[in-house]
This record gives structure tokens, C-alpha cells and sequence, in this order.
């Protein structure tokens, strides 16, 4: 998704919804008893305004904080009288369209946040093969390296003991 752009799906479903809103205000405005007084058309299509800024925005948090505040000013117009059943029965049908729409934009967007952070977590940590592997030395001799002929059989011990005295 492109900062900015809304996808198909969601722009799709906020101009049905728009659509709707405007087209129960028209009908309101012809008929004798509206099926949507000016008034509350007014707050709802401010609402669906704020919900198509959010979605445009790539912010489908938003967008839905904005959808479950048109849905309550709805019932609310609705259980006073300003909306007709039948309207508002319709009106909910694209709430509940876009609804769907931003739920799976809000996952979709979680999801790749999810992705971004695992990938950089894989970068950030050194792998087990690639750490360099040092090397020991070995312990210099105590002696600096000279060879000690102090052992057994050789010439300095033996010198007290005659030709054939080295019978151990």
C-alpha cells in the first residue's frame, strides 16, 4: 500500500458509503417524511468524510475509530426519529462493507510491520557461523624455549658414575 492511497477495495467501499450518505440526504430534501433529516445527514456525512481521510491516509485505525462514531451517531439519529429503518438499514449495509475493508487493510498493515521488525531483528543479530573463531596460542615454555638436558642419561647427571655405572 502506498502512503497516501487507500487500495481499491477500501476507496471503492467509502464512495458507496458516500453515495448512500448523499444520496439519503437528496431523498430526504424530495419526499414528505425524509428518510434522513438535513440535520443528521449533515453529522454523518462529516463523519464519512473523517473515516475517508483516515482510510486515504493509510490509517486504518483511524479510519475505523471514525467508522464506530458514524455507526453510533446513526443509531442515535436513528432512534430519534431522524433517520427511517429502511435508511438506516442501508446505511449500515456500506458501514459494515467498509468495515470489512479496513479490518483487512488494518491486518495486511500489521502484518508487515510484524514482517519489518522480524527482518531487522534477523539483520541486527550476528549468526552462530559467522562469528570469527579465535585462535589460542599455546603457553610459552617457562625456560624461553631452551632445551633442558637435565633428564636422565644425560652427561651432567651421569658425570659421578663411571663407565658402566649407569645401571639404574
Amino acid at each position: 500500500m502506498s502512503p497516501g492511497r487507500a487500495p481499491a477495495a477500501m476507496r471503492r467501499a467509502m464512495t458507496v458509503l458516500t453515495g448512500c450518505i448523499l444520496a439519503a440526504g437528496l431523498a430526504g430534501c424530495a419526499s414528505a417524511a425524509p428518510d434522513l433529516e438535513t440535520g443528521a445527514a449533515v453529522k454523518l456525512q462529516q463523519r464519512v468524510l473523517d473515516v475517508t481521510r483516515s482510510a486515504a491516509g493509510s490509517n486504518p485505525t483511524a479510519a475505523l475509530a471514525s467508522l464506530d462514531r458514524l455507526s453510533t451517531e446513526l443509531d442515535a439519529a436513528a432512534a430519534t426519529g431522524q433517520v427511517s429503518f429502511k435508511r438506516h438499514q442501508s446505511i449500515m449495509a456500506a458501514i459494515n462493507s467498509v468495515r470489512a475493508d479496513l479490518t483487512a487493510a488494518q491486518s495486511a498493515k500489521t502484518a508487515a510491520a510484524k514482517a519489518a521488525a522480524a527482518k531487522a531483528a534477523a539483520k541486527a543479530k550476528p549468526s552462530p557461523t559467522a562469528a570469527p573463531v579465535a585462535a589460542v596460542p599455546a603457553p610459552a615454555p617457562a625456560n624461553g624455549g631452551q632445551r633442558d638436558n637435565s633428564g636422565k642419561g644425560s652427561p651432567e647427571v651421569n658425570k659421578d658414575k663411571g663407565r658402566g655405572k649407569n645401571k639404574d
